[in-house]
């Protein structure tokens, strides 16, 4: 599966800064046939040191690591869903998404106006998120005339979604986010794809001396970004990353006192919040990282390859990628009964190798 993070921020909180650094950070494409790269798309490698080892295990002649997609969505403002700027254009983009990254500037640099005027982080996050309620509810009210006329003329099911994206919308009006409500678990409203109830990951964009001094937000901003995770990224940092071989990556973050990048870091957050995993497949050919949702059964997984290898799935040989590399070959780890042959009903596990039979 495809991982989508949409960008969004005010003008001059450094999102543009931190996308352009993701856009650096080159990933060979053609190793994904189903991406359509735009202008606006940065492919991003997820970090995974396991990825390596396997492939030097197998020395494989390609390596393939898993990746995200971050979507740079137009620097939202005031307005943005009643046609502001690219107020609209900005809201089509972040409906495809699997989660949206609220870029929130908590620096401060009188070099870089703040639009407007003055750093606020709460201020912004509640200009963003005001925005995206405001675009749900007119996504809402288009969809309740055309099921007022379906509920009157006795369609199936119409009633009980009219009632339900009317609690809705009225929940919306009180300035909350769906992901935090407690409504009818109905998912009769999924085709609207309601942005409010897109994941939320804050990215909280801090200067180079705030990463060096361990920065936290204050309990203030903590409360109020609650439940959602948070990363604490320096785009600043990250650009200049962007721009360096490994070794002098590593020697950067040392100096920081930090072990990962900022971006790394987000990642992770990210997999961990949507609750995605990685298997892998490994060969003379080619090493790749696989990424699914935490909980797929073997058939599932298989479809992350071709579909053919969920519709014709007849067993799977699984092995842990550390027992395959402490057996020291495929041959070996199936003689010490390390690895299993597993059936339809088998959880794929996080760091898995997986050889598919159909």
């Amino acid at each position: 599966m495809s991982l989508k993070i949409g960008i969004v921020g005010l003008p001059n909180v450094g999102k543009s800064t931190l996308f352009n650094a993701l856009t650096r950070k080159k990933v060979d494409i053609s190793n994904y046939p189903f991406c359509t790269i735009e202008p606006n798309v940065g492919i991003v490698e997820v970090p995974d040191e396991r990825l390596q080892k396997l492939a030097a295990f197998s020395h494989s002649k390609k390596t393939v690591p898993a990746v995200v997609e971050f979507v740079d969505i137009a620097g939202l403002v005031k307005g943005a869903a009643e046609g502001e700027g690219l107020g609209n254009k900005f809201l089509s983009h972040i409906k495809e998404v699997n989660a949206i990254a609220e870029v929130v500037r908590v620096f401060e640099d009188s070099d870089i106006i703040h639009v407007s005027g003055a750093s606020d982080p709460m201020a912004d996050i509640e200009v963003l998120e005001y925005e995206l309620i405001l675009k749900d509810l007119e996504t809402i009210q288009k969809r309740l005339e055309s099921l007022s006329k379906e509920a009157k003329a006795g369609k199936k099911g119409a009633e009980e979604e009219l009632v339900h994206l009317r609690k809705k919308a009225e929940e919306l009006k009180t300035g909350h986010f769906l992901y935090s409500n407690v409504l009818e678990n109905i998912r009769i409203e999924e085709s609207l794809q309601l942005l409010t109830e897109k994941t939320i990951i804050y990215v909280l964009n801090a200067s180079e001396k705030q990463v060096q001094e361990k920065w936290e937000p204050d309990q203030k901003l903590k409360n109020r970004i609650k439940p959602a995770p948070h990363a604490i990224i320096s785009a600043k940092v990250e650009s200049e990353l962007a721009d360096l071989s490994d070794e002098e990556r590593a020697e950067y973050l040392k100096s920081l006192g930090v072990e990962t990048s900022g971006l790394d870091q987000l990642i992770r957050v990210s997999y961990r919040t949507l609750g995605l995993i990685t298997f892998f497949t490994t060969g003379e050919d080619e090493t790749r990282a696989w990424t699914i949702p935490q909980g797929s059964k073997a058939p599932r997984a298989g479809r992350a390859i071709h579909s053919d290898f969920e519709e014709k799935f007849i067993r799977a040989d699984i092995i842990n990628w550390e027992k395959l590399l402490e057996s020291g070959s495929w041959t070996k780890a199936k003689e010490l009964g390390q690895m299993k042959t597993e059936g339809k009903e088998y959880v794929v596990k996080d760091g898995d190798v997986i050889e598919f039979k159909i």
